[in-house]
């Protein structure tokens, strides 16, 4: 038996308590380790019986010097006796537990713990916890700081407890981290780490304890990481790109616009993987605008002078249609065709030939076979699914996969989140880029923004256009106060009227959707009323004015990625946040306009459960560390790549990252 054994293995712990274990997610001796008290119960003031005052809570210890069942009028059984110390005795009831008469034996030693009520016309102890106080065995449930654990149906704290306790000190514990890294960390031991989280003797012994276990969870998560990462780079190129400074110059120099430092740094680095004798994996997160497209473009020119394909993969039609349109753009000068392939486009054989692809899932289909492809770009690559991203890294020999995302994520969610991803970050605007002033507009001056709205917005086709989101299509039958779509758009056309309007939401069809889009480019609607689902994908400069009904309805990195579908040029644009009240996470957004910032401020209001969701992201549900301490995980991730090259020297370890549940984003 180890720490890897199933919990089951342990005395006293059969199929159905096992069953009960697994819905608190622990399976292993390790997990029930790591199964810690979210608070303590502060029971170490033993008070005299004497002292005893009805309405309080107490600790007692003492002799129960009788104890016997007894039958009320009704029928019920109680369980009525005397407990005693040097100062005195006072009444202890229990109600329908009769085994408590088999297993109190009356003269011996007990601690009690429980409040003072009345029985009868006599102050009492009513249902109190017990616990044998005999010899030198140490009371665990009473008289010190008692841990009180994440409990479920059929098992209790109580239970819990004793347990944990037992697994202490049964010598099964073992140091897990190698010696070096205990000394250069300067970290306290596991054992002794474990018996302070879970019974300490004063608080001020938990917050050292509980930092020992954080930097063990987060170390055996890079670990992880870094093994995914070696795994990866198993696969080694046939071909490395030779870099064609020369043309990728050329290139830059007849953009309409100049690199950013944060631009020409992120191509330095990723051109310095395309020469490389390994597969690149690299996560290039930009702020919304930052160019992160022109980026992946001179990589896909670079695998186009090597003579091989790019995939460009988007997680939607209209995403995809405008990174075509951009990439069109940039390519066209230079004879390079750029395809499309989605849901709705007819997919011809002479597509499947072009040296860079734009397209949607649809582009991963197995049934779809590539002539040569050497960098696989996948844009919002937290919209893919696990097996999605494998169809893609799976399109060449082992491609070059550049994962991008405009979603805000600090740097400790990064570097716990994309552990086996290099990481770039787009960290700047471009220049003739101005922010976008934003407001929290209360309902009083509604009527004022419209007018103001209507003075902003003018001509046929549009000059300056405006946005109005919405939280949902159609009025909720639980929310009717929530702002819909569809609601909204009738509202709104008479409020302006003598203004072209249009509506966009989830359920309207492709070719609907991409009309109206389409439409609203051109210039025909000054108005476009909308779902979130203009989130990402929708890239037009006239667009000036982006109004985010209900907006405490959003967090704070999906109100800063609609903000972003304005200020696309050097017009200053604006932004309306309509709320019923000015909250910290709105008010973040009239100061605030780095994306990354904004991430750092939800992180600290909202929690990354909450922030980011499992289900979406994938992001580790730790026990003990948390996403705010940078120092910590770092400190974990470099401890990690000193140790792996000698894991199989640790068993111990080397088993416990095997068994590892955690589960994390894997880019392919």
């Amino acid at each position: 038996m180890n720490l890897t054994s199933p919990v089951g293995s342990l005395p006293g712990i059969g199929p159905a308590m096992s069953q009960k274990l697994s819905r608190l997610n622990i399976s292993t001796i390790f997990d029930l380790l790591y199964h810690l008290p979210f608070r303590y119960e502060d029971r170490s003031d033993i008070t005299p019986v004497a002292r005893l005052r009805v309405g309080e809570t107490s600790t007692v210890i003492g002799t129960l010097s009788a104890l016997k069942n007894a039958y009320t009028r009704g029928g019920k059984i109680i369980q009525k006796g005397l407990f005693s110390d040097s100062s005195g005795s006072i009444t202890v009831v229990w109600f329908n537990q009769s085994f408590l008469t088999r297993t109190l034996k009356p003269g011996d030693k007990f601690g009690l713990w429980g409040k003072i009520g009345f029985f009868g016309h006599l102050p009492a102890l009513i249902s109190p916890e017990y616990e044998l106080n005999s010899g030198n065995r140490e009371l665990i449930h009473m008289a010190r700081l008692v841990p009180v654990y994440p409990e479920t149906a059929g098992l209790s704290s109580k239970w819990l407890r004793a347990k944990i306790h037992a697994l202490i000190l049964s010598g099964i514990i073992e140091e897990i981290l190698p010696p070096n890294v205990l000394s250069g960390k300067k970290l306290a031991g596991w054992k002794h780490s474990l018996t302070l989280a879970h019974f300490p003797e004063s608080l001020g012994e938990i917050a050292p304890a509980r930092h020992r276990l954080a930097f063990d969870e987060l170390f055996l998560l890079q670990l992880v990481s870094l093994i995914r990462r070696k795994e990866w780079q198993k696969n080694r190129l046939a071909h490395t790109f030779t870099i064609d400074h020369t043309r990728l110059k050329e290139f830059t120099s007849r953009l309409p616009f100049r690199l950013t430092v944060s631009q020409n740094t992120a191509v330095s680095e990723i051109l310095t993987d395309l020469s490389g004798p390994k597969p690149m994996n690299r996560l290039l997160e930009g702020d919304v605008g930052a160019g992160k497209t022109v980026v992946a473009a001179i990589a896909a020119l670079s695998a186009h002078l090597n003579g091989y394909q790019t995939l460009f993969l988007a997680p939607t039609q209209i995403l995809a249609q405008q990174h075509h349109q951009t990439l069109s753009g940039l390519f066209d000068p230079y004879g390079v065709k750029v395809g499309l392939v989605t849901g709705a486009d007819k997919l011809k054989d002479e597509t499947l030939k072009l040296k860079i692809i734009v397209g949607t899932h649809s582009l991963i289909s197995e049934k779809i076979l590539f002539e040569k492809v050497g960098l696989v770009v996948i844009d919002e690559q937290h919209r893919f699914g696990v097996t999605q991203r494998s169809l893609a890294a799976g399109k060449g020999s082992s491609p070059h996969i550049l994962t991008m995302t405009a979603t805000p994520i600090p740097r400790s969610i990064a570097l716990t989140l994309y552990g086996d991803l290099d990481l770039t970050v787009l960290d700047e605007l471009p220049s003739d880029r101005l922010p976008v002033k934003t407001w929290v507009v209360p309902e009083s001056k509604r009527g004022n923004a419209y007018s103001w709205i209507k003075s902003q917005i003018s001509g046929s086709p549009a000059v300056r256009q405006a946005f109005f989101v919405c939280p949902f299509i159609d009025i909720s039958e639980s929310l009717t106060s929530v702002k819909a779509a569809r609601t909204e758009y009738e509202k709104l056309c008479h409020v302006f009227s003598g203004y072209q309007l249009g509506l966009l939401h989830g359920r309207l069809k492709s070719g609907e959707k991409n009309g109206v889009v389409a439409k609203f480019r051109a210039g025909e609607y000054n108005i476009l009323v909308s779902t979130p689902v203009v989130e990402v994908g929708i890239d037009i400069p006239s667009a000036t004015i982006m109004v985010i009904e209900d907006a405490e309805r959003f967090g704070l990195a999906q109100l800063h990625q609609l903000r972003g579908r304005v200020g696309r040029s050097h017009i200053q644009s604006y932004c309306l946040l309509f709320a019923s009240a000015p909250t910290p996470r709105l008010k973040a957004m009239e100061t605030h306009h780095s994306g990354i910032k904004l991430a750092e401020i939800d992180l600290k209001l909202r929690g990354p459960g909450e922030m980011y969701g499992t289900a979406q992201h994938g992001l580790p549900q730790f026990k003990v560390a948390g996403y705010d301490d940078l120092g910590l995980i770092e400190s974990a991730k470099t401890s990690a790549s000193t140790i792996l090259p000698d894991l199989d020297s640790y068993p111990l370890l080397r088993d416990l990252v095997k068994n590892d549940k955690i589960t994390l984003i894997q880019p392919n």
